[in-house]
């Protein structure tokens, strides 16, 4: 559980750094490159934490996969919230499509 709640907080301060400067595009790039940087360094300090510590209970590929579920529901709310975007069905059913490779990368297949 910890790995998890790791990976969520540190999606969140990611999805900020990516995302949250689309809000102000009067300012110079150079300062959302900056800002976005800065926040961008407080993510790794979940993010390296979350990998160490979930890499034996689950694979690399397992915690990456994880991590990208996570991307996409924060992702989501972000751009409901904050950025007032509306989710679309076909954003949905491509997210659903995602989540649905987790089954198959999480499955013990004989």
């Amino acid at each position: 559980m910890t790995t998890i709640i790791l990976l969520l907080i540190s999606n969140v301060f990611m999805t900020i750094a990516w995302y949250g400067h689309l809000k102000y595009k009067s300012s110079p790039l150079w300062i959302a490159i900056l800002v976005s940087w800065l926040i961008a360094s407080i993510e790794y300090c979940f993010q390296v934490p979350a990998n160490r510590i979930g890499h034996g209970q689950f694979t690399a590929a397992q915690l990456k996969t994880i991590q990208e579920v996570i991307t996409l529901v924060v992702f989501c709310g972000f751009s409901v919230i904050y950025l007032k975007e509306p989710l679309k069905w076909n954003y949905l059913v491509g997210f659903l499509f995602m989540i649905a490779a987790v089954f198959v990368i999480f499955k013990e297949w004989n």
